[in-house]
């Protein structure tokens, strides 16, 4: 079961695109996160979702958030999605020990051996205020969770 609004957020720390390690305690007290699982670099639904987040980050720098963005692919395959497609927020690998942090949250579908589209908006007490769940063929509304955010 994932993890639903009023519930503290399971802290991990993962590493980036870059290698370097992000853990979810670092933002608590400064940021607010938005959270998303999704399931795999280089398909079309999650590179429209992450291309259109890039997009819009002013939206979420306007509103003091952190922009967090979680698949099962390694390290190395997230740094060429990231190149390639100028994603310039953290994109965090929950390769190995695989799908863990998936896990936690309640959005590791096991049959796939992947996240679904899982987003969370974690606020800055580490609390999480909003979720939504979607499928893998199911891409997310931006604009839900932005308005989210402004009832913070």
């Amino acid at each position: 079961m994932a993890i639903q609004a009023g519930d503290k957020a399971p802290d991990f720390e993962l590493k980036d695109n870059h290698g370097a390690g992000v853990r979810l305690s670092d933002f608590r007290g400064q940021k607010n996160v938005v959270l998303l699982f999704y399931p795999f670099a280089f398909t079309g639904v999650c590179t429209g979702e992450l291309c259109e987040v890039r997009d819009h980050l002013p939206q979420f720098a306007d509103r003091d958030t952190q922009v967090l963005a979680v698949s099962n692919d390694s390290i190395h395959t997230l740094r060429v999605f990231a190149e390639q497609e100028d994603l310039e927020y953290p994109l965090l690998s929950d390769f190995w020990p695989h799908g863990n942090v998936s896990r936690a949250y309640g959005v590791f579908d096991e049959d796939k051996g992947c996240a679904v589209r899982g987003t969370f908006i974690i606020d800055k007490e580490g609390v999480v205020r909003w979720t939504v769940l979607n499928g893998l063929p199911d891409a997310r509304d931006l604009n839900e969770y932005v308005k989210a955010l402004d009832t913070l």
